[in-house]
C-alpha cells in the first residue's frame, strides 16, 4: 500500500486518498467535509464522467428531446438557445436519466439494446475517469497548492476492475498513487438503501453479463415481454440484486489494495484530524 503503516500515513506530507462503496454510505459527504476544511482537493470520479467524458451524449440527449418541440427546433436550428447540463458533485441528475432504465417507452423505458449502448459508455467513461487520477493529483498541487487528495468514487467502480484479481490493471495503477478505503455499510445500511432506493429508483452501472442475466431473469419471474416492463420496478428488482453481488466485489477490493472503515465510523468524523486517526488506526502499528 502507498503507506506501510500508522507512522507512515500520520507523517505523510501529502495524504492521498480513494473512497468506494456503495452510494449513499458517506462517500461525497466526507469528501465534502475534508474539502470544506481546507487542504483537501476533491475529485469527484462523477462528476468527471458527466463534464468530460459523457456530458456530449447528456447534452445531446436533451437537445434530441428539444427537438421534438416545434418552438425550441426553430431556436435549436439558428442557434438562438444554448442547452448544456448543470451537473454537480451534489446533483448527478442528469448523468443518471440519460443512462435511464429499459423497459415500457410509455413509461420512460429505454429499448434494452439502447440501455445497454449507454451502459457500455458509462464503462468506457469511469474507466478513463478512474484513470485520470494521477493527473488530477499533479494538477491539484502544481495548480491550486493542494496537498491532500480525496478521489470520490462512484459505486461502479467494483464492476469496471476485476476485484479479485491483485494483478487488475486498473487498481495497481491506482494504488501507487491512492490509498483505496472501502466505506462499509451493514446490514441495517443496506435495507435503508433498499428502502431509500425504493421511493425514488435511480439509473445505475452495471456489468454487462449481470444486466443480461438480470433482464432475462426478470422477464421469467414475471411473464411480461420487454415492452410491457415498468421501468422503476425492473431497477428496483435489480438494485437488491446488486447490493448483494457487489459486497464481495468491495471486500477483494480492500483485502487485496486498502483498508476498509465502517459508514458508522465514517458519520462520527467532524474534522480532518478525526479522518487522520480513523485510517491511522486501520493501518498496521
Amino acid at each position: 500500500m502507498l503507506y506501510r503503516n500508522a507512522d507512515d500515513w500520520l507523517q505523510a506530507p501529502r495524504k492521498r486518498v480513494m473512497l468506494f462503496g456503495m452510494s449513499g454510505l458517506g462517500k461525497t459527504h466526507l469528501a465534502n467535509l475534508l474539502r470544506a476544511g481546507g487542504g483537501w482537493f476533491h475529485y469527484s470520479i462523477d462528476y468527471r464522467i458527466g463534464t468530460r467524458y459523457m456530458g456530449e451524449y447528456i447534452a445531446d440527449n436533451f437537445k434530441r428531446e428539444a427537438m421534438k418541440v416545434p418552438l425550441l427546433r426553430e431556436l435549436l436550428l439558428t442557434d438562438s438557445v444554448y442547452i448544456s447540463s448543470n451537473i454537480t458533485f451534489d446533483n448527478l441528475a442528469p448523468l443518471s436519466t440519460y443512462l435511464g432504465k429499459p423497459g415500457d417507452p410509455a413509461k420512460g423505458g429505454l429499448a434494452f439494446d439502447d440501455y445497454m449502448t449507454r451502459q457500455d459508455q458509462h464503462r468506457a467513461a469511469e474507466i478513463a475517469a478512474l484513470s485520470d487520477t494521477a493527473h488530477f493529483i499533479a494538477r491539484a498541487e502544481a495548480l491550486y497548492g493542494y496537498l491532500h487528495f480525496i478521489c470520490d468514487t462512484g459505486g461502479s467502480i467494483c464492476e469496471v476492475i476485476d476485484p479479485f484479481d491483485p494483478q487488475d490493471t486498473l487498481m495497481t495503477t491506482l494504488k501507487a498513487h491512492v490509498l483505496p478505503v472501502w466505506i462499509k455499510g451493514s446490514e441495517a445500511h443496506t435495507a435503508e438503501l433498499i428502502r431509500r432506493f425504493d421511493r425514488a429508483p435511480k439509473p445505475m452501472y452495471y456489468q454487462p453479463d449481470f444486466l443480461r442475466d438480470a433482464w432475462a431473469a426478470y422477464q421469467h419471474e414475471t411473464g411480461q415481454v420487454p415492452e410491457q416492463i415498468d421501468p422503476d420496478a425492473f431497477v428496483r428488482w435489480t438494485y437488491a440484486r446488486a447490493l448483494a453481488h457487489r459486497a464481495p466485489r468491495y471486500a477483494a477490493m480492500a483485502q487485496h489494495w486498502g483498508v476498509n472503515v465502517s459508514a458508522e465510523e465514517v458519520a462520527q468524523i467532524r474534522h480532518a484530524a478525526d479522518f487522520d486517526a480513523l485510517i491511522a488506526a486501520k493501518l498496521p502499528d
